[in-house]
């Protein structure tokens, strides 16, 4: 893999990093700024808002710009949000502060699929995906934890400088190492790009995005309560139970990405959530037996994130299929849906987490990917039938 994809990585790592640390910082910035919790849970909201904004709108207004520009552009955006959360006064402006990051991050994942593609050869453009998407896994368990601790030794603002240095860093190597000359898709019209809107396609690849990605964060969000509560350990070791958690993750990522170039991403991603699947019922009836919750852990990470680069390549060869002229803005909405997933995944689990048991989130995760398995399925026959359309019409 090429220099410029460890570049991408890095910038995905400091944009993950920032994105999740703000829940372990809550309590300590609610204190500080003198907010409530849930006012200072918003600033999770409003960074997936930024998100959700961000990937689509802002990559189809910046579709003419050079790749390599645009890029560095974004990231000198990251640590100016950052700075300016280190330095945010109030509430209010860390809100500002927080807004503007999420943009960044938006058209960061958007345009940053495609220019990992355009790095590497067509049969390794899943791995390449996987590999800048490994930033973004890894920061979900090692730069969460070492940034809570760092604010909560140091103060938060000073976790935000720290993103803001890896930021720089993430920026210098771009700068070096991206290349002046990417090939990019021909831009349209604002109104052309969103057009990927009104494609059934494209709006099924989004919702196995959102549900596949969502079953996890079922139980994903709430594993560190469950690891404590339900599997009996100590919540000094639950800490390093997720580090190891991360080190999965990355693996099954790195796996995914290469399993999607040999098999294709459809092939792929129904081994992958078949599997996960089969790993949170597992989990189900493993959790109370600390040693095979650990197993077990270790083994969620190794399929949880492993659907991340197929259905990113996936999006995007259907985007070059039914919208050629907008496949970076098809790209960004997977994004966006990815983040749907996230808030969607957190919201369920935490309602049975209210009404029924902590435990309960592993089964029903298992049933929301299973549903993400059977759109996968569904999607698989329409490419079949559409190759079989055309190889009609050439006879």
């Amino acid at each position: 893999m090429p220099l410029a994809l460890w570049a991408l990585t890095l910038s995905a790592f400091a944009i993950g990093t920032t994105e999740f640390v703000i829940v372990g910082l809550i309590p300590t910035i609610a204190n500080d700024l003198s907010v409530s919790l849930p006012s200072a849970g918003l600033l999770v909201s409003l960074y997936a808002l930024g998100v959700a904004v961000g990937a689509p709108v802002l990559t189809a207004l910046t579709g003419k710009l050079n790749r390599k520009w645009l890029l560095i552009g974004l990231m000198s955006l990251f640590i100016l949000g950052n700075m300016l959360a280190w330095a945010a006064p109030g509430y209010n402006s860390l809100i500002v502060a927080r807004i503007l990051t999420g943009l960044a991050h938006g058209v960061f994942f958007s345009i940053g699929s495609t220019i990992a593609t355009r790095l590497v050869s067509k049969e390794k453009e899943a791995s390449a995906i996987a590999l800048m998407f490994t930033g973004l896994t890894v920061a979900l368990v090692t730069g969460v934890p070492l940034g809570t601790w760092i604010g909560q030794h140091f103060g938060w603002r000073a976790t935000f400088l720290v993103v803001s240095a890896l930021g720089l860093i993430a920026m210098i190597g771009s700068a070096i190492l991206v290349p002046n000359n990417l090939k990019q898709s021909p831009s349209a019209s604002l109104v052309k790009q969103m057009s990927v809107l009104v494609k059934p396609r494209l709006l099924l690849v989004y919702a196995m995005t959102a549900v596949g990605y969502g079953g996890t964060f079922v139980a994903f969000t709430f594993l560190a309560s469950i690891l404590e509560s339900v599997s009996g350990f100590p919540s000094s070791s639950t800490g390093l139970i997720m580090l190891v958690y991360g080190v999965s993750v990355a693996i099954g990522n790195i796996w995914g990405g290469k399993m999607a170039d040999r098999i294709g991403p459809i092939s792929a991603l129904s081994y992958i959530f078949l599997a996960l699947a089969a790993v949170l019922v597992l989990f189900y009836f493993t959790a109370p037996y600390p040693w095979l919750a650990l197993i077990t852990v270790l083994l969620w990470g190794a399929f949880a994130f492993g659907n991340v680069p197929g259905l990113q390549v996936y999006v995007v060869q259907i985007a070059e299929r039914e919208t050629p002229h907008a496949v970076d803005v098809a790209s960004g909405l997977n994004i966006a849906a990815f983040n749907v997933g996230i808030a969607l995944g957190a919201f369920i689990g935490g309602h049975i987490v209210d009404q029924y048991r902590l435990i309960d989130t592993a089964w029903v995760g298992a049933v929301i990917v299973l549903v993400a398995l059977v759109l996968t399925r569904f999607s698989g026959y329409l490419d079949k039938k559409d190759r079989f359309t055309v190889q009609l019409n050439n006879v």
